[in-house]
């Protein structure tokens, strides 16, 4: 009785190992996700025209500041995102409408479809929809 015991108690363990590395994969692929879109996005270079064959987002959010508190999601659904981003976090979107909530105005900077949106007064809490503009 007592190896049985403790072979349950090893498979119990395995178990939860494995569920601890599939879920930390998933975490870091979808940490992940958000900046490769981003660092991938042209618009990160101040709202410039993109090049022919590349999409630019409904929305970027660019950190400025050491914590830029930001809520994203789409109207009656997903959530996108919902936490403090870092100095020089970017983030890009590009769902055909969200809903964007900004804790601190001043400490990003958002780009609507490649345009800047004028920045907010420092402490200023910000909420605002975004709809992507028709494509050419």
């Amino acid at each position: 009785m007592g190896i049985a015991r403790l072979v349950l108690i090893g498979l119990a363990v395995l178990l939860a190992l494995a569920l601890l590395a599939v879920g930390a994969k998933s975490l870091m692929t979808a940490l992940g996700t958000d900046e490769a879109g981003a660092a991938a996005t042209p618009a990160a270079t101040g709202g410039t025209p993109s090049p022919a064959g590349t999409r630019t987002s409904t929305v970027q959010i660019v950190c400025s500041a050491d914590r830029c508190p930001v809520f994203v999601r789409i109207p009656g659904g997903d959530v996108l995102m919902d936490r403090d981003m870092t100095r020089g976090e970017q983030a890009s979107y590009f769902e055909p409408e969200l809903d964007v909530v900004l804790g601190d105005a001043s400490t990003v900077t958002v780009l609507e479809n490649g345009t800047q949106r004028p920045p907010g007064e420092a402490g200023e809490r910000q909420s605002f929809k975004v709809t992507r503009a028709p494509g050419p």
